[in-house]
């Protein structure tokens, strides 16, 4: 039987296609975010984890929960993330959350369509932003503009990886009946380049997509607190780029991520076009 220690990490937080508690967040705040992180990376490489049995990786994702919790200390990286959540009185809800999204991931290989690629993002990606919201003691009133860009970002990254999380996992996230609307099947994520009938379907994919980045278009201005406000405009610019990127390159056979540069320059960009929202704000 495997234990969490047996699960070697694969990336950290700068290894991110977006910005994760960057210097633009306050630093009172910074330290809470990065151990919610912490507990996420840990749940997702059980649940990415190549050779562990599904049976051993629930058990692994059972014994975060319960460490979260404070049922035991077994789960080294959930116990920095139970400590801040007591200290600052929030809830555990959106970690646990995120343990949904994980088993889904164990479990759940195809998604049927795009309400059930939502469903997945409500749990995978929305409570990664309510919980930095909660941190800044925003209102929840922020919560559909949120959910709108996260569920964004989990498209964006899943487009990217489609092939790759095809044949390293066995796991599609695009959903299947637009793939059977274009005229394809999953099979052509195998290939070393995407054919045209997969082209359109992910095509499809990034109108959807580009709806959800225009639904939290007011984002960044509803936040009170003026650093964050900053970092989610920062997002909301990558995010933009990025569906851009992916409308007019080939995600199978050409790069479809932001380079160092290109990421300091979306970085930039994003900032003064908050700090505009800002001042034209009444």
């Amino acid at each position: 039987m495997a234990t969490l220690a047996d699960v070697e990490q694969t990336k950290t937080h700068r290894g991110e296609n977006f910005p994760v508690a960057s210097w633009l967040i306050g630093r009172e705040h910074r330290p809470t975010i990065l151990r919610f992180y912490r507990f996420a990376r840990a749940a997702d490489d059980v649940a990415d984890h190549p050779t562990l049995p599904e049976q051993e990786k629930l058990k692994l994702l059972d014994q975060l929960e319960d460490t979260l919790l404070g049922k035991n200390d077994i789960a080294a990286d959930a116990i920095p993330l139970r400590g801040a959540l007591a200290e600052r009185k929030l809830t555990p809800q959106h970690a646990q959350d995120l343990l949904t999204a994980f088993r889904m991931d164990v479990t759940k290989r195809r998604y049927r369509d795009w309400d059930d690629l939502m469903h997945y993002c409500r749990y995978s990606a929305m409570p990664v932003g309510r919980f930095v919201l909660d941190v800044h003691g925003e209102s929840q009133s922020t919560w559909p503009a949120n959910d709108a860009l996260c569920a964004a970002l989990q498209v964006i990254n899943h487009m990217q990886d489609c092939r790759a999380d095809y044949q390293r996992l066995d796991r599609v996230y695009v959903p299947l009946d637009a793939m059977a609307r274009a005229g394809t099947n999953v099979e052509a994520l195998a290939a070393d380049r995407a054919s045209p009938e997969l082209r359109r379907c992910l095509l499809d994919v990034m109108e959807r997509t580009d709806a959800l980045v225009h639904t939290a278009e007011p984002f960044s201005g509803q936040i009170k607190d003026l650093r964050l406000a900053l970092e989610v405009a920062v997002i909301q610019n990558i995010a933009r780029t990025l569906t851009d990127i992916l409308r007019r390159r080939d995600p199978l056979s050409e790069r479809v991520h932001l380079g160092a540069l290109g990421f300091a320059g979306r970085a930039a960009a994003g900032i003064c076009q908050g700090l505009a929202q800002r001042w034209r704000k009444p």
